[in-house]
């Protein structure tokens, strides 16, 4: 191999390694190409040699305690983790924590009516199997003009997946207990959605013959400003659509009539009620949002 003149010299192979590793390269202790000895430094101590980078030395010559080579730093360092968050917040948001939803603002500017599209409030949407709650209810969720999430008590109950207590099957202490408990989540989801900005609107069939574990119990979990509206068509409206249902959600006609006979006592208690015998889905969604507004205005008594 040839070197242009001025360019540095390769340094020695040190035994064992490099092309004259084996005996076949160049000898211990020389070079191809000795050059001139090493420029000395003027200063107060002229023999004294250049400092030589850590790991190597001068040509020609091998040290008796060979300095290892500096490990390069790896290419991608990995982060250290981040600390924990005392307060037990998710990731790198902080969460306001949901407490009891209050009475909503009653319409400003001078106006009767509040805009129930854009207000943020928490809707129990009560009515018989068959009634078209949670049609509406999603509904009129997916149309308002600022985040609402539809939390329905049916999906939440049956996230129990073993052992799973179906009130179809007999109403005993362990199905009463599964929709205390799915109360009571949906009515802690509530608090935290609209602790953090999102309305929402909760279904449920709640009978007025049991308050305590009913719109009482719905009342605790939410706060004083849920506001209930009753969805109640005639009876053979809620036979039709409960004969649509499949699966756990299709009831039989005995158990339809005696539910939708209990929810007649709703008339009376002064709750909004809705009767969409004759209504599409869009048609009580936009008297829900009158409902709605009313109730902003002037909640009711419950």
């Amino acid at each position: 191999m040839q070197h242009s003149v001025g360019a540095p010299l390769p340094p020695p192979h040190q035994p064992g390694h490099g092309p004259g590793a084996g005996g076949a390269g160049w000898p211990q202790g020389t070079s191809p190409h000795p050059g001139p000895p090493p420029a000395q430094h003027p200063g107060p101590h002229p023999a004294q040699h250049p400092v030589q980078p850590p790991g190597s030395h001068p040509p020609g010559s091998h040290p008796a305690h060979p300095v290892p080579p500096i490990p390069p730093a790896p290419l991608h360092p990995t982060p250290a983790p981040p600390p924990m968050d005392p307060s037990g917040a998710t990731g790198h948001i902080q969460l306001p924590p949901g407490g009891p939803v209050p009475l909503p603002h009653p319409p400003t500017g001078g106006a009767a009516v509040a805009d129930a599209s854009q207000a943020a409030v928490a809707v129990l949407l009560i009515g018989p199997a068959g009634a078209g709650k949670t049609t509406v209810a999603r509904h009129w969720a997916d149309r308002r003009r600022v985040p609402t999430a539809h939390i329905s008590l049916d999906d939440v109950r049956e996230w129990v997946r073993s052992g799973f207590a179906n009130p179809q099957s007999g109403w005993n202490e362990n199905s009463e207990a599964q929709y205390r408990l799915a109360r009571r989540t949906c009515g802690f989801a509530a608090r935290n959605f609209l602790a953090n900005g999102i309305s929402c609107i909760l279904d449920d069939a709640v009978f007025p013959d049991r308050p305590v574990v009913g719109l009482g119990g719905w009342k605790r979990h939410v706060g004083p400003g849920l506001l209930p509206v009753v969805v109640l068509p005639g009876l053979e409206v809620v036979l039709e659509r409960n004969a649509a249902r499949s699966g756990n959600r299709r009831l039989s006609d005995e158990e339809v009539a005696r539910i939708h006979g209990r929810m007649a006592g709703w008339y009376g208690s002064g709750l909004p009620i809705i009767d969409n015998s004759t209504y599409d889905v869009e048609t009580t969604a936009r008297m829900l949002d009158e409902v709605v507004a009313r109730s902003i205005a002037s909640p009711p008594s419950w």
